[in-house]
């Protein structure tokens, strides 16, 4: 596709001036024409004209043309051509979600499951061209979101996740499972799972490593994150007195983690507080970048010497036709 700009655009204001210059050659004519006074006309309406008085305001024209032009080339009028090639990838991706009631430990501000909700969000921002999906499991798991490239409804259903809307508990191998179900269907090259959860797998018919098996069967790579600090973490009790905190050992069953990463070629990772909770998902966010080509040319070629070259000509007529047959005696 071919497109004209000006290089200096700002010459192009020096057209006002040929309006004037017509202007200016109207009232000049009206003035310099000789008047004879005359009894009668009769005598002339059979007298032949001469051509010079149809080509008498050519000069004019071709002086006009001339100024025209000169201030194009001035402004220097640029074609460009570009082109571009877009060819774009996406990735599957579930964010498998713990819910139980440990997440509400406060060792993240302001608890595990807020933080992980907020960083979530910001993974899911980064991401456009992706079709995302949410499981959230404590001690059964469901579809919160299938595959969506609509992220504004999956943010608004991320905000509406609490501990405690389904029973208590950990079944890691079912939350893991209903995750491979939702993408086992899918045609794209690259099948994401993202698990994150601060316990032990406690509930649940699917054993972990049985999921991860069937994950690897599918084609699935699974991210395994570890939330919670190392040692003790003040957890909120609700009391007669209000809320109690208590430090509870934070257990987390990192072998089997890191097994279900390695076996569907994924990786582990521990998260301690919030930013490194961050740091992971930028960490994952890099290593499953969507595909997409973009190739851009983009090239300008100047057009100005074709319009200064019907200039030079048209000032070579105007000088010709003023020397010659349009030439007024002094």
């Amino acid at each position: 596709m071919f497109d004209i700009q000006f290089a200096n655009p700002g010459y192009l204001w020096g057209l006002l001036i040929l309006p004037i210059l017509i202007t200016y050659y109207i009232f000049r004519q009206a003035k310099v024409n000789a008047s004879l006074q005359i009894s009668s006309l009769t005598g002339f309406h059979g007298a032949p004209r001469s051509w010079k008085v149809f080509l008498r305001h050519l000069l004019l024209l071709l002086r006009v043309l001339t100024i025209g032009l000169l201030i194009l080339v001035l402004a220097r009028p640029q074609s460009t051509s570009s082109w571009e090639n877009v060819s774009t990838e996406g990735i599957d991706i579930i964010l498998a979600l713990d819910i139980s009631s440990s997440m509400l430990a406060e060792d993240f501000k302001p608890n595990r499951l807020e933080a992980s909700k907020d960083v979530a969000m910001e993974f899911i921002s980064g991401r456009p061209d992706d079709r995302i999906g949410l499981i959230v499991f404590s001690g059964e798991s469901f579809t919160q979101c299938p595959l969506t490239t609509d992220h504004a409804v999956l943010m608004n259903l991320f905000q509406d996740i609490q501990s405690g809307m389904i029973e208590d508990g950990t079944a890691i191998g079912l939350g893991l499972a209903n995750s491979i179900s939702r993408l086992k269907d899918s045609n794209v090259k690259s099948k994401v799972v993202i698990l994150l959860t601060d316990g032990v797998n406690n509930q649940g018919e699917i054993a972990p490593l049985t999921a991860a098996e069937i994950a690897k069967t599918y084609g699935i790579r699974v991210y395994t994150v570890g939330v919670g600090t190392i040692g003790n973490a003040p957890y909120p009790f609700k009391t007669a007195f209000g809320t109690q905190y208590q430090n509870v050992p934070v257990k987390i069953d990192e072998e089997v983690l890191r097994e279900i990463a390695n076996l569907t070629d994924g990786k582990y990772f521990r998260a301690i507080n919030n930013e490194k909770l961050r740091e992971i998902y930028q960490e994952i966010d890099l290593l499953e970048k969507s595909k997409i080509e973009v190739r851009e040319v983009s090239r300008k070629t100047e057009e100005f010497f074709l319009w200064a070259l019907i200039a030079i000509v048209l000032l070579g007529m105007e000088i010709v036709f003023r020397l010659t047959i349009l030439r007024t005696n002094p």
